[in-house]
């Protein structure tokens, strides 16, 4: 049991750290809204892994990612929420450039950022199919599957917590340096491509 354990958290660490959409939201609200926002915002894409994590135990992601429609339909809404948050990211870095006294006033650092996690999260299907697909293959066998499969999740999410933890600490530490505006449009130009590329990626990975 123990060698199957340590299979599926090598397994699992490796897919935490591979830079992708979590890490994309979680940089651009470290940048427009501080750490503080940035570890809700971990909080709510821990809770959207939780939450397939219990749809995978009930069966129901398995269902989705065994519909070819219903998988098109949240894959496009994820593509669309991530396009979204990226076009929100550069108008926010336009409109500090041209108002540098409300850089820290804008409408993207008063929305919920855990909401924000959440919602990346959910709309995100390979969770759906990662969990329906390869989880259950990584399980200990000595375990009943429901056992198992929620062992597994919890896994993730711990592992998944630490790292982007960890991350948002990490910017956190570079806060001077962020502070600075031609660092911090930069930083914010570059986050928002980035999610705005990420989601034409998803949306054409669609087709």
């Amino acid at each position: 049991m123990l060698t199957h354990l340590a299979a599926a958290l090598g397994v699992l660490g490796l897919l935490t750290v591979v830079p992708g959409p979590d890490m994309a939201v979680v940089t651009r609200r470290a940048l427009v809204a501080g750490t503080g926002d940035a570890l809700r915002t971990v909080g709510g894409i821990v809770t959207g892994l939780l939450l397939w994590g219990a749809l995978s135990v009930a069966g129901l992601a398995a269902v989705l990612a065994a519909s070819p429609t219903a998988y098109l339909v949240v894959k496009l809404l994820g593509a669309g929420y991530l396009v979204l948050l990226g076009a929100q990211a550069l108008w926010q870095n336009r409109r500090d450039a041209a108002h540098p006294a409300r850089a820290d006033s804008g409408s993207a650092a008063a929305k919920n950022p855990w909401r924000t996690g959440l919602v990346s999260n959910a709309l995100n299907p390979k969770i759906a199919v990662f969990y329906s697909g390869l989880l259950p293959t990584l399980a200990p066998p000595r375990l009943p599957a429901a056992w198992a499969m929620t062992l597994l999740v919890l896994l993730h999410a711990t592992l998944t917590l630490t790292w982007l933890g960890g991350y948002a600490l990490l910017l956190s530490r570079a806060g001077r340096a962020l502070e600075r505006p031609g660092v911090r449009r930069t930083l914010g130009r570059t986050t928002g491509v980035v999610l705005i590329g990420l989601g034409l990626v998803v949306a054409a990975s669609a087709g």
